[in-house]
């Protein structure tokens, strides 16, 4: 069974249509991310300002998934 990629921090910029968001990473990139299926069971909308944890995609470093959210 394949590992899972690290998770890097990242704050949300900007809310995006369609459930896609703006993260700038830890590092000052800035990529767009969607909320992965577990952590979005019980989300609301997140806002510009709150912490997430982020999955990068293996084949493409500008998109990513957002994993975990920190409040």
């Amino acid at each position: 069974m394949p590992q899972r990629p690290p998770l890097v921090k990242g704050v949300v910029v900007e809310p995006l249509p369609n459930g896609v968001y703006r993260v700038e990473l830890e590092n000052g990139a800035k990529i767009l991310a969607h909320v992965a299926d577990r952590a979005g069971t019980h989300f609301t909308r997140l806002l510009a300002g709150d912490k997430v944890g982020v999955e990068l995609a293996s084949h493409d470093r500008s998109r990513g998934r957002i994993r975990e959210i920190w409040r």
